[in-house]
């Protein structure tokens, strides 16, 4: 992979920017998804954020190696930390963290977050921390996809401003996911069920604690909820 060529999951992220927006990638590592969109005509100017040294000096170097210094902005901060009022950041890209550390960094940064109108979200794991930020926050999901790469399935979230409501199940899996049932959706949740199973009959071969019941009552309400829907 690299600044000219964009993984899968990458490159799907990048689908979903709009024409001339001024983006923050926040988590930028190389900074190869501003990089891609200057290439490619979608965006002009682009902030690339990184809180890790290695990652922001590899962001620094991609970036002056392809000429783009002018149009990309690297920056050395903790999430939004990096955004500042007069760059009038319109979308907000955070891809390949965990999803309760997505929303932990919008949640910090939610001050930030005034000009902003798009965020465009992948979450390796747990997108349901997103969904219950975005609707705490009144965000609402404008379109959500999944895809797998290399053995490995992704969601990816794009949010506007406004209010949502979703069921449990919805904020399990995703309104728009769950519409669709596309194959990936359905081996993503089948593997996760038999991941719960596995984890309920572990705690069935130890001592019955007030926790233990609790996380036992937990998953099998998950496996309940998944089970219907598919």
């Amino acid at each position: 992979m690299n600044a000219k060529n964009l993984s899968e999951r990458l490159k799907t992220v990048a689908s979903f920017v709009e024409k001339d927006a001024i983006l923050a990638d926040i988590g930028s590592d190389h900074a190869y998804l501003p990089c891609y969109l200057v290439h490619a005509g979608i965006i002009s100017n682009a902030i690339a954020g990184e809180v890790v040294k290695g990652p922001f000096e590899s962001a620094q170097k991609q970036v002056k190696s392809e000429n783009l210094e002018e149009n990309i902005d690297v920056r050395f901060g903790n999430g939004l930390e990096v955004v500042k009022e007069e760059d009038n950041v319109g979308t907000i890209t955070i891809a390949g963290m965990g999803g309760p550390l997505i929303a932990s960094i919008l949640e910090a940064g939610k001050k930030k977050l005034s000009t902003v109108d798009t965020l465009i979200l992948q979450p390796n794991i747990h997108a349901k921390a997103i969904r219950e930020w975005a609707i705490n926050e009144k965000w609402k999901i404008v379109n959500e996809t999944i895809l797998e790469e290399h053995d490995k399935i992704y969601e990816i979230l794009v949010l506007k401003k406004g209010k949502m409501e979703l069921t449990d199940q919805e904020l399990l899996v995703g309104p728009m996911l769950l519409k669709e049932k596309s194959p990936v959706f359905k081996k993503k949740w089948k593997n996760e069920i038999n991941e719960w199973q596995r984890i309920i009959d572990q705690l069935n071969n130890i001592p019955l604690t007030i926790d233990v019941q609790s996380k036992k009552e937990e998953l099998q309400t998950k496996v309940a909820l998944v089970r219907e829907l598919l």
